[in-house]
Formats: C-alpha cells, sequence, structure tokens
C-alpha cells in the first residue's frame, strides 16, 4: 500500500445502513435470498457485515504503519485460540445495538445467528488463550503489533464419550467456511527443508549455501484484530501449507492418480492438525516441519513486506522484537542468523549480536519433560544449515562459559545447547535463553522457580536477561462479552471505563458492605446458572440445579493439575453420603463440572477422565447421593463453553501441586468473574491470594518448598494411605471396582500409580484438601458474606488484565509505545 491509496469508507453506522449491507452480502457473497437464506448463510452474511465495518479501519491502521514506520512487535505463537469472532467484533466496532436492532427488523435473532459460529480450535489450553487474550490487548492499546501461527486445517481435537472414555474425532472448523479470514496467495512464501549445505570461499571469505532437498509454500491468511472502540485493527497472518507442484498431470494421464497428488498431500500435512501425535519418529518430524514452517514463513514476511526499501538491517533490534510464546517458535533464533548470514551478507558477530537483541522469550512451565528438545539426527536432516548455526552458537557460547567459570566440565555439560546423553538432542530452552535479550516467566513464583531452578545456570551467567510478566486476561471477552448481567452492573456502579482500565474495579470494594449491592450481585450468579442449566441441556443433555453450589474445575487434563484429587473428594463424599456419615438433607449440595481434554497419547489422563466419567455416573444414578452431590462432565470443552461456565461458577478448583503450574489463567477468569478460588500456593494462584486476601480464598496444600524437602526425603505416597482412614476408604472404594461394574481391573492402575509413585503428590495433600472443602462449605452457608468474599474477589482482581500484562511486555521488554491511528 503507498501514501496515494484512497481509502473506502466504512458503511453507514446505522439500522437502515447495517441492513442494506447485510442484504448485499446476503445477495451478492452468499447468492441467496433472505427466504431462502440457510441458518448458515445469514451467519455468513451477518460476518462478513460486521468485518466490513472493520475493514476501513484495518486499511487504516496499515496505511498509517507504512506511511509511519516506527518499533513494533511480532508475537511468534503455535497457537491462537482465539473463540468466536463475531461478538468480539461488534463490540469492538461499537454496533451490538446497531446490529441487533437490524436483523430484528429482518425478522432474524442475533442469539440464533451468533450460535451458528463455529469456534477456531487452534489451541490447546492456556498457551493459546492467552495469546489471543495479548493480540486482543495490544491492539486495545494502540500498539503497532502482529501475531504470526498456523491455519491448522484441524484443530484441537473434538471430544466425544464412548463409555466413559474419551474419543477424539476431527475438529472440522473449516467446514462451513471461515468469514473473518482474508486468504492472500499472492504473498506465498516458500519454504525449504532437507539437503545439505556447500562451502564455497569468495574473495577469501568462507561462504555457506543451503542446498534444499524439497519445499513447500506457506500460504498467508490474515484475520483482524480490532482493539475495543479505538480505531486500530491489527492483524493476525496464519500460515497454511501447499506443495510448490500440486498436481502432475503427466503422471496422472498414466493412470497413477493417488501419486499425481502425492506431493500436495505430503506438503499439506504440515497444517494438517494442530499438534501432532509425536510418540512416534515420524510424529516428532512433522511438529518440527510445523515450527520451522511457520517461522520461516513469518520472518521472510517481515523483512519481504513489512521492512522499507533501504533499511539498515544494522538498525533491525530498533524496529522489532520478536516475541517468542514458549519453545515452539524459538528455531526462529538460527532461522535469522541465516537470513543475515547467508541471504544478506553480514558477518557472523554482526549478526549474532542483531539476533540476539531481536528476540525475547517466554517459558511457559517447569516441567523439564514440556521443555523441547530435538534429535540432533533429525535437525542435522530436516535442517541441516540450521544445525551448523546452532552448533556454532553453542561453541561459542560454552567458550563464554569456560572463560568467565573456568573449566568446570559438570557445569559445561549442563549448560550446552548439545545434550549428550540419553541422546544427542538440542535443547530449545538453552538456545532460547542464548540467544534472546530476555526471558520472562508468567508468575511470580514461576519466575522465581525458573532463575533457581528451572534456568538455574543462564539465570547465574545472565542475571540481567530474567524479569517476570505476570499473565492476564482479557476483561472485553471474559467479562464485558461472557457476563453482561454483570458487566452491566459494574458499569451502573462505577462507570464503563474498567472495560479498558481494569484497575478501576477497586471502586467497588465499598460496594461489598452494601446489602443492596451484594443482592444484585447474587442475582447476577443465579441467572448466569440458569444461562448455564439452558446450555448443558441443549448441548449434551445434561441437567443441573442451579439451587446447588457450582464447583467448577475445567483445565486441560494432566495428572499435575490434580483432576484426581477432585475426584478423591468426589467419592469420599459418595462414600459418607451412601453410608449414612453425612445427611444429605443438612450438607451443602454441589454440582461438580468437570472440563478438561487429554493429550490423545497421554494414557493415564485417559484413564483420569474414564474414572471421573464412571464416578459421575454412580453419583448421579444413587437417589441418596444424588440429592446432595452431583457430578457433570460436558465433553468438548472449549472457549465458547467457557464464556457461559465460567460466570455461573461458585467455586474455583486451583488445585495443582505447589511448583509445577507456571501460572495458569483459568484462575483469573473465574475470580473476575466472583467465583472464590480454593487453591494450593502455586502459580499466580499466589498472587490471587495476596491481592483478594487469606479470607477470601481456601487456601491447602504443601508449600514449593516444602514439596521439594519431602521428595528429596523421599517420598513414599502409602504411608499417607496407611495413616489416614479416609483415605483409605476413598482408594479402597476405586480398587473394589466400585465404579467400574465390579470389575477390579479397571482403575488399577490409577490407584497403583497412586500408591507407589504419586509424582505430584496427591495423597500428600489429600487431608489439607478435605479440610479447606470443609471450610467452603462452611463460607457457603451463609450466603450474604459469601456473595461480600466475591464481591471483594472482583473488585480487587484488575491486576489480571490481559492489558495490565502488555503494559509489563511493553516496559520491561518490548519498548514500544502506543501508536493510535489517525482518523
Amino acid at each position: 500500500m503507498t501514501e496515494t491509496t484512497p481509502l473506502i469508507a466504512s458503511p453507514e453506522r446505522t439500522v437502515e445502513g447495517f441492513v442494506r449491507q447485510y442484504l448485499r452480502e446476503l445477495t451478492y457473497t452468499q447468492g441467496t435470498t433472505l427466504e431462502r437464506a440457510s441458518t448458515n448463510d445469514k451467519y455468513l452474511a451477518l460476518a462478513r457485515t460486521v468485518r466490513s465495518y472493520l475493514m476501513s479501519r484495518w486499511n487504516r491502521t496499515v496505511t498509517q504503519q507504512f506511511r509511519h514506520p516506527g518499533r513494533g512487535v511480532a508475537y511468534l505463537s503455535a497457537e491462537y485460540l482465539l473463540g468466536r469472532q463475531l461478538d468480539n467484533a461488534l463490540i469492538a466496532s461499537g454496533l451490538e445495538a446497531v446490529a441487533e436492532e437490524a436483523l430484528t427488523s429482518l425478522g432474524l435473532s442475533l442469539d440464533e445467528l451468533r450460535a451458528a459460529e463455529v469456534e477456531p480450535g487452534l489451541g490447546n489450553g492456556g498457551l493459546g488463550r492467552l495469546a489471543a487474550c495479548f493480540i486482543d490487548s495490544l491492539a486495545t492499546m494502540n500498539i503497532p503489533a502482529v501475531g504470526y501461527g498456523i491455519r491448522y486445517e484441524y484443530g484441537i481435537f473434538r471430544q466425544t464419550f464412548v463409555d466413559g472414555r474419551q474419543v477424539e474425532e476431527p475438529d472440522s472448523w473449516l467446514d462451513n467456511g471461515s468469514p473473518w479470514e482474508i486468504a492472500r496467495p499472492e504473498q506465498e512464501v516458500e519454504i525449504s527443508f532437507g539437503g545439505h549445505t556447500e562451502k564455497t570461499v569468495v574473495d577469501g571469505a568462507e561462504q555457506i549455501t543451503w542446498v534444499p532437498g524439497w519445499s513447500v509454500l506457506a500460504i498467508p491468511y490474515n484475520y483482524m484484530v480490532p482493539g475495543y472502540l479505538n480505531g486500530r485493527v491489527n492483524t493476525l497472518r496464519l500460515w497454511s501449507a501447499r506443495a510448490t507442484h500440486a498436481f502432475d498431470l503427466k503422471i496422472f494421464n498414466y493412470g497413477d492418480y493417488a501419486e499425481a497428488v502425492r506431493s500436495q498431500t505430503f506438503a499439506e500435512n504440515i497444517t494438517k492438525v494442530l499438534y501432532p501425535e509425536d510418540s512416534t519418529p515420524q510424529g516428532k518430524e512433522l511438529r518440527l516441519q510445523q515450527q520451522y514452517f511457520f517461522v520461516a514463513a513469518s520472518l521472510h514476511d517481515f523483512f519481504e513486506r513489512l521492512l522499507e526499501d533501504g533499511f539498515d538491517l544494522h538498525d533491525l533490534p530498533e524496529r522489532i522484537t520478536f516475541q517468542l510464546n514458549d519453545t515452539h517458535p524459538v528455531i526462529a533464533i538460527p532461522e535469522l542468523m541465516r537470513i543475515l548470514v547467508d541471504l544478506k551478507g553480514m558477518t557472523w558477530d554482526e549478526a549474532w549480536e542483531i539476533t540476539r537483541q531481536c528476540f525475547a522469550y517466554t517459558c511457559h512451565t517447569l516441567l523439564p519433560e514440556a521443555l523441547e528438545v530435538w534429535p540432533v539426527e533429525l535437525m542435522s536432516r530436516l535442517l541441516p544449515r540450521h544445525m551448523e548455526i546452532i552448533y556454532r552458537i553453542n561453541e561459542e557460547f560454552l567458550a563464554q562459559v569456560r572463560e568467565r567459570l573456568g573449566n568446570d566440565e559438570m557445569l559445561v555439560r549442563r549448560m550446552s545447547i548439545i545434550a549428550e546423553h540419553p541422546e544427542r538432542a538440542v535443547r530449545m530452552a538453552f538456545l532460547a535463553s542464548v540467544g534472546t535479550s530476555k526471558i520472562n516467566g508468567v508468575a511470580e513464583l514461576h519466575s522465581q522457580l525458573l532463575r533457581d531452578k528451572v534456568l538455574q545456570d543462564f539465570a547465574a551467567f545472565w542475571p540481567e536477561k530474567f524479569t517476570n510478566v505476570t499473565n492476564g486476561v482479557t476483561p472485553r471477552r471474559f467479562v464485558r462479552l461472557s457476563n453482561p448481567g454483570l458487566s452491566n452492573l459494574i458499569t451502573e456502579a462505577i462507570g464503563d471505563g474498567w472495560v479498558t482500565d481494569l484497575e478501576r474495579l477497586r471502586e467497588l470494594e465499598p460496594l461489598a458492605d452494601d446489602a443492596e449491592f451484594r443482592r444484585r450481585f447474587r442475582e447476577v450468579k443465579r441467572a448466569n446458572k440458569d444461562r448455564l442449566v439452558d446450555l448443558l441441556a441443549k448441548r449434551d443433555g445434561i441437567a443441573i440445579d442451579p439451587e446447588t453450589m457450582l464447583d467448577v474445575m475445567v483445565k486441560r487434563l494432566h495428572e499435575y493439575k490434580r483432576q484426581l484429587l477432585k475426584v478423591l473428594h468426589v467419592v469420599s463424599t459418595y462414600d459418607r453420603l451412601r453410608s449414612g456419615e453425612l445427611d444429605p438433607a443438612s450438607v451443602v449440595h454441589r454440582t461438580v463440572v468437570f472440563g478438561a481434554k487429554a493429550a490423545p497419547g497421554y494414557k493415564m489422563a485417559k484413564e483420569i477422565i474414564a474414572l471421573i466419567n464412571h464416578v459421575g455416573a454412580c453419583v448421579n444414578g444413587d437417589p441418596v447421593v444424588s440429592q446432595a452431590l452431583r457430578v457433570a462432565f460436558p465433553a468438548n470443552y472449549n472457549v465458547t463453553v467457557a464464556e457461559t461456565l465460567v460466570p455461573a461458577a461458585d467455586l474455583s478448583e486451583q488445585i495443582s501441586l505447589a511448583g509445577k503450574e507456571a501460572s495458569g489463567t483459568g484462575n483469573m477468569k473465574f475470580a473476575l468473574n466472583g467465583a472464590l478460588t480454593v487453591g494450593t500456593d502455586d502459580g499466580a494462584n499466589v498472587e490471587i491470594r495476596q491481592l483478594v486476601g487469606d479470607d477470601n480464598f481456601f487456601l491447602f496444600g504443601l508449600t514449593e518448598p516444602e514439596a521439594s524437602a519431602i521428595q528429596e526425603a523421599g517420598y513414599r505416597p502409602s504411608s499417607y494411605y496407611e495413616q489416614n482412614s479416609s483415605l483409605r476408604r476413598t482408594l479402597d472404594l476405586i480398587a473394589s471396582g466400585e465404579f467400574s461394574g465390579g470389575d477390579r481391573s479397571t482403575f488399577e492402575p490409577i490407584v497403583s500409580n497412586l500408591l507407589y509413585e504419586d509424582r505430584f503428590m496427591v495423597l500428600a495433600d489429600f487431608q489439607s484438601y478435605m479440610d479447606a472443602q470443609e471450610r467452603v462449605d462452611t463460607a457457603y452457608r451463609d450466603q450474604d458474606a459469601w456473595s461480600r468474599s466475591t464481591v471483594l474477589n472482583v473488585a480487587r482482581s484488575g491486576f489480571f488484565s490481559s492489558d495490565r500484562s502488555m503494559q509489563d511486555y511493553l516496559d520491561r521488554i518490548w519498548h514500544v509505545s502506543p501508536s493510535p491511528v489517525e482518523d
């Protein structure tokens, strides 16, 4: 785009103008009439109508960035869990009321059409949801930014249950069209793999050329990322793979039809599915292909499309920061070195200085197995030039280590980017630590443990590199959109400025002592429960009682998150109700809601899902127990379900073993929507508890130092079983076959794992957790006092806005200034 490019105004922002634009889209884009249109036709026409209002703002944003190039951010993430786009686009553009009135005038329902939208499942959980929150905040804060990722043809799988066990089905989110994406095939990028390198000498200098073995095309698809009512629309660019020569007519004419399209099939596999199962060598190779594919395309795009002609690459660190969202995009570091040295003719030292300053790295885990490593054999075969670059980076880095710290061979081995045992492999977190200017954790405790344990040697070597940025969530989607009742109540009390300045929620704090405000707050919660009742009845055929406490645990299924601990609480309560130890009439009635997907290859996680469902069937089917306790596990939990479930929750379960959860963002969403937390001092729970106050948080469990000390001393989980009669009864009941039709073998692997390994110390925290749940029951009985605590949770949780997270990145890492879009 040039300075002389004219900008076409968006359609008229009136009900009549919206109707005209809608009917135009229905007639000329969908090729139908209002009378003949299907629900999907009507939805697509609505989405494109709203998109047309954003388009002129998007063009204006892009034009301004071309005319006035300045420092910006490129966010590299393998996941973006966006959620539905229609509602977000409506509130960002200020078109909610106009759209609703316009559709009503045509005899259409906005609620019906918004329900037709299919959520793009381009993320696995918190990592992808966080990335979506961050790009929303960057646009709302007027920061020049672009997001880069992968357009998976099939996102995270669609989960169903068969006999209580998880079954994965393809997530065909593109089947009915995606009106929010704009394909730009003319901006394709060729991405190469394999082959070999060749050395030549030119004017006395050695040059290395990569001679690839094969290539694919990266096709960009753009998504608009609108800021909230500020006129800025940033871009999210997702890449799809296509073969360079998709169809061989000669082979086809010989009758070998499958071979004629083989290259197309092979290429498209790269972006076929989110996170291919990597328990096989083929799966590992495909995942590495994915990672290199999208970062190579993104860097090329930045150099060729976003940098002006004649730009001095020595100034690159003053123009851009590439933020690496976890280890998935870390291969971008050697790719930038390859571009600068091999393609742009820089010396190694010049290129390394630039590269090191252009990248920053966010680590999202404390689990060693989650820090990616790639076998040297695979890296050398798939990306031979990059492997050479990594070797040299490592060689020069270890020389620095020896120079500064002496020849401590064990230290050198510990810090080497190349692991030697059990196989030679590239440690991507180490490469990120060496090749970036800043490294951040995502909660105060997590960042401390990164420095003290996970990346201890690097933190000692470069203490100035390490900082913390506690995660946050966007208040636009997770309060303004998902909880309209609460949103209206807050706005009535303090005005609407909180939507972009969440710390203003502090102004609600005095209202915690206002009996009328607490009453209205309870009414909002009850209305949200009614919404959830309707959703689960229609979507899953699940009946829940809105009069009960809604006790919610929704997150990815992993042993460290300890869904098992929640199951043990349910089983123990079931046992006590069934035996008569507890009177169903006198206990607090609960509905326990789980939502979780297990990775397809994670056997123990899938066993835990089966246990939850089988326990739920027994609990719900018992005429005595079900009076006081019920279990719901809706399949295929996603952002859309979260937008109804989170506002309805009374109790938020954040019960990971201390020192294992990096941060969490679900804990923040629940607190912001008026659920109280039962949790350990782990991840961002620590900061939530400090902000909302001990009286408004149900703390239990070992601290991280206590858990580490017990494990180092030789943790023996069976000793807790032997000493605690309640725990013994609970585990014995599971082992007896009570929840598996009398078959003792069904859940034996779970019981044995707890008794003899229990890596995440479920048994050690069992009694403390049970005691915390007793405190929950006591507090919930006094609904007025409970309401006071929930109001205080909302009022004191403004810190957990992703806008604040972005400001921390801007201040501590990126040093980018806002650039409002001119009218």
